[in-house]
């Protein structure tokens, strides 16, 4: 099956191991003592994140560490961004809208009512 950084965000556990590693570099079982779901679950969410790019496993002696490659969310961010605009630009007008709406004289408020 193939994985994509969206499929990866997808679940807030590994939303959460995203953000605990991406200011650590953590040996799986640290990781894991951070969750109260079992081992074999934390390192399936693992999975996922290595195949999706956004983490890296790499063998230090006995330990696996994982470490955080969080390059590819620029892809969330350029989906994110056109919506972005999108209600930038709705916000704008509606500001305006509120702020004419302020500036109308009282007696022509409850006419309209």
């Amino acid at each position: 099956m193939r994985r994509d950084v969206f499929q990866a965000i997808a679940d807030p556990t590994r939303r959460a191991i995203i953000r605990l590693v991406a200011h650590n570099h953590l040996n799986l079982n640290h990781v894991a003592d951070h969750f109260d779901i079992s081992r074999p679950a934390i390192s399936k969410h693992i999975k996922i994140l290595a195949e999706c790019g956004l983490v890296v496993i790499r063998q230090e002696g006995r330990e696996r560490y994982c470490e955080a490659k969080l390059a590819k969310l620029k892809q969330v961010e350029a989906w994110t961004a056109q919506f972005r605009t999108f209600w930038t630009a709705k916000l704008d007008a509606l500001e305006m809208h509120l702020m004419k709406i302020e500036k109308t004289p009282a007696k022509q408020k409850h006419k309209k009512s």
